[in-house]
């Protein structure tokens, strides 16, 4: 063991042997610490050197900013489902702010020893650190040791910390430049006045950096011991007091050695100032560094119940949103300063059901994928977000949430096949077109030409190749629920070219769709068809507004906002409004109730549950949908190649093979199963209906509206055949 009386004694001969030698220096560069130029941790030559005379430099001195502006420091943020459970934590720096209070006070002891030992007996400036500085800068040669107060560098890492991630700015922050040393100083003296010693303290260790991502003396503690900076042990808190003067040079994660010699050091210091006894420092010493670290655990790549993507989501809902922020750049520092708490609609039972049904029907090593978004409607509230590819960055990996637009974390889209039928059927309806209404539907035809649109009329170019349908059985004359049943295509093209696009157009924007990329659809006949490449989200919120009488609402993922002090912040509220008739809404009920019951999508009916909702699949399946709602909650999901490249045929998904892929045989289950697991336990009232004349009248019937009767149940028409059971696949082209 070495002797506590051995080093005093070195430390006697050492001290009268430097002080011989400061005043030397002093006498030698012609300077006083206190009143030559010495500033900021580092010792200046004579004011002549400068260029400058005594009295030339005071005057500059006195014109500096003296008023520091302290930024909010950053810390992690956390995201909550709808029962404040967390999902994920986010940071740009990890932290949490903690009072002085809350820190050890061997912690504080540890700090102030061995980065500022005369921390409570000095100014802002430490004349005898200075001249300690200039001793060993005039020995070497050169500047090789700083002076630099607890208060000074504080004040560094303020400007630090506001400099963020971008490293020029840093660089500024840290340069040992004159100019900034001089600055450094000027404010050291203001926060001083300001804020007092131990104010100083507190925020010196809640701001300076400990490595391993962890910022703060909190955070480092939960880092590296797995435990809170009120119950730090001594070698503890001198572990850490050490890892501040090199964050990678004495990370004991990377360079134990390194950092437990640093921490001895620590300790010795501790008992040379006489915080700690000799002997409490010999015990220390011989302790293990006895890591128990905590991994760091931030983004929503650790997300929970796979809720990565609806985490981004919330992340980019936060930055494109106005009401945090005027501009994008006020958004991006108020997420990155962190400290918020956001708790948002996820519901974890149907995110529970999301994931289960994902896993069980798609595998993430398959040749596709597919997402899944449900919605409430009435409130616009997204209840769960999943897909089969996970978030990440390895194989079968992707950060592109396949169920959203391309500005908020999306990809490009995907066609929507026949999903997009009942948007048709609403405009057609709502324009006052009897569903009841006869038209030929042939198995293949032309596209009609001219179609009227809301600008120039649209013109078939001769060499479009003619329309058909998925099978040559599907051949009219027949009415609109026969034709929505069977999801045939010649019916809706005459349809659209009867009605024109105009009204589709309306119809689709008042439901919000468009396009992934942010453009509106293109006014062509085939838009019925669901030719043009929509997300997931899109169709689940639009599909909502069928079940909730015909109103729609923009999807909404932020329920609350809080900041570190705890102030709720305004959030995004959703937006409602009345997008057809609620006559309308319930004959498209009707009809899409019978493509659940008998039509391409039997495969998604619910048991013992109102449903409804519509079948797609695209040319060359390149995309297979459902999209489908109960009274209470809607959902979207799609199935294909992320990247459109993948036509579903003589393939396998899920360990299920597959000759075609129709959107009734792979979408359809992944919804019905979804939607099962989401609704567990709660109860879905009958959607409102209307009675339909038979489904191939030879001559139209109007039809009249049926709402729930005192005991729940809705009339249900007289019975009427309807089309007869698909044999063979259930799908089709577009459908």
């Amino acid at each position: 063991m070495r002797s506590g009386r051995a080093r005093s004694t070195r430390r006697r001969s050492s001290a009268t042997s430097s002080g011989a030698t400061a005043i030397q220096a002093l006498k030698f560069l012609g300077i006083s610490a206190l009143s030559g130029i010495v500033l900021a941790g580092i010792a200046l030559p004579a004011t002549g050197a400068l260029g400058l005379s005594a009295k030339g430099a005071a005057t500059g001195f006195d014109d500096l900013p003296g008023d520091l502006k302290r930024p909010p420091l950053s810390q992690a943020s956390h995201i909550l489902d709808a029962n404040g459970d967390l999902i994920a934590t986010v940071y740009s720096r990890d932290r949490t702010v903690v009072p002085l209070s809350e820190i050890s006070p061997v912690m504080q002891k540890a700090v102030v020893a061995i980065e500022d030992a005369r921390f409570w007996q000095h100014g802002p400036i430490d004349p005898k650190g200075v001249i300690r500085a200039v001793v060993r800068d005039t020995q070497a040669g050169s500047a090789q040791q700083g002076a630099s107060t607890l208060t000074q560098q504080y004040v560094k890492n303020v400007f630090v910390e506001e400099a963020g991630d971008d490293p020029n700015a840093v660089a500024q922050a840290t340069s040992p430049t004159l100019g900034r040393k001089i600055q450094e100083l000027k404010y050291a003296i203001q926060v001083e006045k300001q804020l007092g010693k131990k104010k100083i303290l507190q925020n010196y260790l809640n701001i300076v950096p400990f490595g391993e991502q962890s910022f703060g003396i909190e955070a480092a503690s939960e880092r590296y011991f797995s435990t809170h900076a009120k119950d730090l042990t001594l070698p503890q808190a001198a572990l850490l007091a050490g890892v501040v003067n090199g964050t990678t040079l004495y990370d004991p994660m990377q360079h134990p050695q390194a950092a437990r010699t640093r921490r001895d050091i620590v300790l010795q210091r501790m008992a040379d100032v006489h915080d700690i006894t000799q002997a409490q420092a010999d015990a220390a010493e011989r302790q293990p560094l006895a890591l128990k670290p905590t991994a760091p655990r931030n983004g929503c790549i650790t997300a929970v119940r796979g809720a990565a993507f609806f985490c981004d989501y919330v992340r980019e809902v936060f930055l494109d949103s106005p009401v945090f922020g005027k501009t994008a750049e006020d958004r991006a520092k108020r997420w990155n300063t962190g400290g918020l708490t956001i708790k948002t609609t996820l519901d974890p039972k149907a995110q529970d059901a999301v994931q289960a049904a994902i896993t069980q029907h798609v595998y993430m090593t398959d040749p596709v994928a597919t997402a899944v978004t449900l919605v409430q409607p009435g409130t616009g509230k997204i209840l769960a977000m999943g897909q089969s590819r996970p978030y990440g960055f390895g194989t079968d990996e992707t950060q592109i949430n396949l169920s959203v637009d391309h500005d908020m974390g999306g990809g490009t889209g995907f066609q929507s096949g026949s999903t997009f039928k009942p948007i048709t059927a609403a405009a057609a309806i709502d324009g006052g077109t009897d569903p009841n209404t006869v038209l030929p539907a042939p198995y293949s035809m032309d596209y009609p030409s001219p179609v009227s649109t809301c600008g120039n009329p649209w013109v078939r170019n001769p060499t479009d190749p003619p329309l058909s349908n998925e099978d040559k059985s599907e051949v009219g004359p027949m009415n609109m629920n026969k034709a929505m049943a069977l999801s045939v295509n010649t019916y809706f093209v005459q349809l659209i070219s009867n009605i024109g696009i105009c009204p589709v157009v309306q119809m689709e924007q008042k439901l919000g769709v468009h396009q992934a990329n942010g453009a509106p659809l293109q006014q062509v006949p085939s838009i019925t068809l669901g030719t043009q490449q929509v997300s997931p989200l899109t169709m689940a919120s639009a599909y909502a507004a069928f079940a909730d009488n015909g109103v729609y609402c923009t999807p909404t993922a932020i329920e609350s906002v809080t900041d570190a002090s705890g102030k709720s912040l305004p959030v995004p509220q959703t937006s409602c409004s009345q997008a057809m008739s609620p006559k309308t809404a319930a004959t498209i009920n009707t009809l899409l109730k019978g493509v659940v019951e008998d039509g391409t999508g039997q495969q998604a009916g619910l048991k013992d549950r109102d449903s409804a909702g519509k079948t797609g699949t695209t040319d060359n399946r390149w995309a297979a949908w459902f999209v489908g709602y109960t009274s209470n909650l809607a959902g979207a999901v799609w199935v294909g190649g992320p990247s459109h490249n993948v036509p579903m045929t003589n393939i396998t998904i899920g360990g299920v093979f597959h000759e075609e892929v129709f959107g009734a045989d792979t979408p359809g289950p992944i919804w019905r199963d979804a939607m099962t697991g989401a609704l567990a336990g709660t109860v879905s009232p009958p959607l409102p209906t209307v009675q339909l004349a038979a489904d191939n009248p030879q001559t139209p019937e109007p039809g009249a509206s049926t709402t729930p009767d005192s005991s729940g149940n809705t009339p249900q028409p007289p019975a009427t055949p309807r089309p007869p059971r698909l044999r063979g696949p259930n799908g089709g082209k577009h459908r």
